[in-house]
């Protein structure tokens, strides 16, 4: 594509060179460049692309995209200047894309908590419509289930373009993105202006020198999704809900279990049958049940739903949607007999693993056992609160590895068991945790739900260094079967 369609309606200076050069691609990441590439340098937390622009221009690159002045020795390469080539970075990929946004229906979602199953209903419930659906998240990009992994929740604006051109070569329809705070505030999706957008809900969390500085900060990221949308769908009920809405520039539509809400949660009721572990709850005179625990999955499911009725889905698809529904290593339900449930989530620090265990204390189980460890890296106080939350609420805890990393696996193992201590938990120490998961299902009584926190979707453990397959479902349907 020639540079000058590149540049349509962005602002910039030409510093020296042609417009009417052939771009073959474009790239972030000096090691990716290649001949008539345009390096686009990005000024990040760590390192600064204007660093490596010569190493670009080494590879083969025509056009260079800065921010700042620099001396550029090499006067044959195209030299353009933006005011931040971060947020610049998102237009311009959509231009190299023929703009593929455009051709999409695009569904954003934020929020503390929630994001990704709340992803996943909309899904499932959209592909029982039968549409063609893609998905931009924590887990990773999924085309018609086709994965592509990567590192963020929202990946870089250029991955981002890059996917949804795809997508709209693979008939997709349906857009659905986790829009993380981090991506809102520096400028990863500025150039999309979702159809829908929905708030989950708020708590405190990546506040630190690397994310956002104060806790104002994070909620006026999120916030920023409201400004970029046309209908906006929110949980009312969330203290935040106001500072949402506050500068928004969409239509506000609620849901919660306020009365004031436009869709209205009541009657929520918590399901532990034979076959089914999950939730029943109200909307307006109509009874979903979704296959998730816990009163959050109402809140999540409804969202959904919200999603569904607007874009005129019948309440039966949307139903069988929600009722097949799961995400991978996220409250993930493995049913193995009628005895007891196994439940794989990827709750690993004190909140979360205390959301699960309460939860799963709404379904009357005789005992929770829950098995757990602890990342490597981690400080002293992380590791003795999985302890003590452990400890504290479940009947029998089983400490094992997680990702121990490069830390001492024994070190990690005290530390959590002091936490339990404090608490008078009883608890047993397995270190190998493929052992662990076996004890917990030879040891389960009628009606135990054992727990199976930390590691979620991952399909490794890190040790040392090194990542060993460690897949926890293969484990369990493999002993199951032996």
């Amino acid at each position: 594509m020639k540079l000058r369609n590149i540049l349509k309606n962005i602002d910039y200076k030409l510093i020296q060179g042609s417009l009417d050069i052939d771009i073959k691609d474009i790239s972030y990441n000096s090691k990716n460049v290649d001949k008539d590439y345009a390096f686009v340098a990005l000024m990040g937390i760590d390192n600064d692309g204007h660093n490596f622009i010569n190493d670009a221009i080494n590879k083969g690159a025509n056009c260079i995209f800065i921010c700042r002045d620099i001396n550029i020795e090499n006067n044959l390469v195209t030299i353009i200047k933006v005011d931040n080539t971060r947020t610049k970075l998102s237009y311009i990929s959509a231009n190299f894309f023929n703009n593929p946004q455009d051709k999409l229906i695009k569904i954003g979602i934020t929020g503390t908590k929630g994001k990704t199953s709340t992803s996943w209903i909309i899904k499932k419930i959209l592909e029982e419509n039968g549409e063609n659906v893609g998905v931009i998240g924590t887990l990773g990009t999924y085309i018609n289930n086709h994965k592509y992994p990567h590192k963020n929740t929202t990946p870089e604006s250029y991955q981002i373009q890059k996917f949804m051109n795809i997508m709209v070569n693979n008939n997709v329809k349906y857009l659905i993105m986790e829009a993380s705070s981090q991506a809102l505030k520096v400028g990863r999706i500025n150039n999309i202006v979702f159809d829908y957008a929905i708030f989950t809900n708020l708590s405190i969390d990546h506040i630190g020198p690397r994310e956002h500085p104060t806790f104002e900060d994070y909620i006026n990221s999120k916030a920023l999704l409201f400004r970029q949308s046309k209908v906006g769908i929110l949980n009312i009920d969330d203290s935040k809900y106001n500072d949402m809405i506050k500068d928004a520039t969409c239509k506000i539509l609620t849901y919660g279990t306020n009365k004031k809400s436009n869709l209205c949660i009541s009657n929520i009721k918590f399901i532990n049958d034979k076959d089914f572990l999950g939730t029943e709850f109200t909307l307006n005179n109509s009874i979903y049940r979704v296959s998730a625990p816990g009163k959050f999955s109402c809140y999540n499911a409804t969202a959904a739903i919200y999603i569904a009725r607007l874009l005129n889905i019948h309440d039966n698809v949307i139903k069988k949607g929600l009722k097949n529904f799961f995400v991978e290593g996220r409250c993930e339900i493995i049913n193995i007999n009628n005895k007891f449930k196994i439940v794989i989530d990827f709750a690993h620090n004190k909140i979360s693993m205390e959301s699960i265990i309460k939860t799963m204390r709404d379904f009357k189980a005789n005992r929770i056992i829950t098995i757990f460890g602890c990342g490597g890296g981690r400080s002293f106080e992380r590791r003795y609160e999985l302890g003590e939350v452990a400890g504290k609420l479940s009947d029998l805890s089983i400490i094992t590895t997680d990702n121990p990393r490069n830390d001492d696996i024994d070190s990690i193992i005290s530390d959590i068991e002091k936490g339990i201590i404090s608490q008078k938990g009883k608890y047993i120490i397995i270190k190998d945790r493929k052992e662990a998961i076996e004890y917990a299902i030879d040891n389960a009584n009628i009606n135990d739900i054992i727990l199976l926190l930390g590691k979620g979707h991952e399909k490794y453990q890190e040790i040392k260094g090194v990542r060993y397959p460690f897949d926890e479902k293969s484990i369990i349907k493999s002993y199951i079967n032996k």
